[in-house]
């Protein structure tokens, strides 16, 4: 692992994490009664990055809202424990040693039983874009299990309010789909359990881009260094963690579409409205003075929470064929999903072309890769842009894939069929070193400007 450790220790609940945020003067708390239509998100939006937001009574709940824990790369290294250099290596690290869950008999989540629910009533659910279709649950966990073989898999979905008992959910074509579908096939429903408010290692965890039945909630535990804590619910085999803040228990529903969406995602634009699965809710249970946690639709909580698993899951899988990868970035201009960075040290010729279909492979939501130089930061977008700008001749050094697998959210793409794009901005083997040799001022880094400065107006200083 890269970078050193700080001297913090992984957080284990999302309480722990407000009080350290708290602590680090990152919590902003907001006046209660913030309206759960528009303005609450606007305010968090306003914060995203800086601050964390948290909301006493919004829209007049008794329940209050956070929303922004996971909006900055540096917070989530050090809710890891380790620095920003260090994260990647931290997350692969974890996903390939995931420790199994401890089973407790009794949780903070299951404080408080709710038989009857009325999910517009009970949780403070905010509208957060101009156009979404309205409130939505959009931080919850969803969990569920392989008809066949009982492995759990967690993934966030979409959740969007469509009546007092009952979700629309957006399902990737991915695990929970694939369960899904067995299910339906024997015409029966799939249990769910939806986690809301939940620490950032877990929250995390539940993005890993991990094998069938691979339960991400062990991978939250690798992250904590410690088993993670889970219950099972009251209405199934399902476990979720013990110290959620809410859990919802309900089942997707066989052989029935409903209207979903319009809903503000990553890409900056709005994902259509569709026939989607329905989910009906049976049971919430509760700690005591519950926190709800919700994620701004395309804001960079939504945005950081996707990258960094997918940024462990792409160098891993590029180092296996290329060990001169140093590095990988999915940046936030390239909607943490579609544009990646790649930095290496090229030893022959073709080899970032060849990078560039492994990053390809490697995920399908990539769609333009920029393979660059050990000197290129590839965490400073200018400086990328500067080697495509140096170092490119689109005749030479573009390739294009057409009619490729890639992200259904691109607005651009024909439901997700479309071109991905590689643009290999590194130096040319055997090139002239003082072609591409850059400019440097001797001593500048050491320059301590503090100590420089005169304090005298310009004119005291000539006289």
């Amino acid at each position: 692992m890269t970078g050193a450790p700080l001297q913090t220790s992984p957080v284990t609940s999302l309480r722990a994490w407000l009080d350290r945020l708290a602590a680090r003067e990152r919590l902003a708390v907001i006046r209660p009664g913030v309206a759960l239509r528009f303005d609450l998100a606007a305010i968090a939006k306003r914060f995203e990055g800086e601050k964390a937001v948290f909301f006493p009574s919004p829209g007049g709940h008794a329940m209050p809202v956070v929303s922004g824990i996971v909006s900055n790369r540096a917070w989530i290294a050090e809710a890891m424990g380790t620095t920003p250099s260090g994260m990647i290596a931290r997350f692969e690290e974890a996903a390939a040693n995931p420790l199994p869950c401890r089973r407790v008999e009794t949780a903070p989540a299951q404080e408080i039983v709710h038989d009857a629910v009325d999910l517009g009533a009970m949780l403070p659910l905010p509208t957060h874009n101009e156009l979404d279709s309205g409130p939505y649950i959009t931080a919850g966990l969803a969990v569920t299990r392989n008809p066949g073989t009982g492995g759990q898999n967690v993934a966030i979905l979409r959740l969007q309010l469509s009546g007092p008992d009952r979700l629309g959910a957006l399902i990737l074509p991915r695990q929970t789909a694939h369960f899904h579908a067995m299910a339906e096939a024997a015409g029966t429903d799939l249990p769910v359990a939806i986690a809301i408010g939940v620490d950032p290692l877990t929250l995390l965890a539940s993005q890993a881009i991990a094998p069938l039945d691979q339960d991400e909630f062990e991978i939250a535990g690798a992250l904590h260094g410690a088993p993670l804590p889970v219950v099972k619910c009251l209405g199934s085999e399902l476990t979720v963690p013990a110290e959620a803040e809410i859990v919802l228990e309900g089942r997707i529903l066989p052989g029935l579409r409903e209207p979903e969406g319009p809903f503000g995602e990553f890409p900056q634009y709005y994902g259509e409205r569709r026939p989607r699965p329905v989910i009906v809710i049976d049971r919430m249970t509760q700690r005591r003075g519950a926190i709800f946690h919700t994620i701004n639709g395309g804001g960079l909580e939504h945005l950081l929470l996707g990258a960094i698993p997918r940024e462990a899951t792409i160098l891993a899988a590029l180092r296996r064929n290329f060990p001169n990868v140093r590095d990988v970035h999915l940046p936030p201009g390239g909607t943490c999903r579609y544009h990646l960075y790649v930095q290496m040290r090229k030893a022959y010729r073709g080899e970032a072309k060849n990078v560039m279909l492994g990053a390809f492979a490697a995920h399908y939501d990539v769609k333009h890769v920029v393979v660059v130089d050990e000197d290129v930061d590839i965490h400073n977008p200018t400086e990328v842009e500067w080697a495509v700008a140096t170092r490119v001749q689109a005749d030479r050094d573009v390739l294009i894939v057409p009619g490729a697998h890639g992200s259904r959210l691109d607005p651009s793409s024909d439901d997700g069929l479309g071109a991905k794009m590689g643009i290999d901005a590194t130096i040319p083997l055997g090139t002239d070193p003082m072609r591409y040799k850059r400019i440097r001022v001797p001593g500048e880094e050491a320059v301590d400007l503090a100590a420089v400065i005169d304090p005298r107006p310009w004119r005291d200083a000539i006289g």
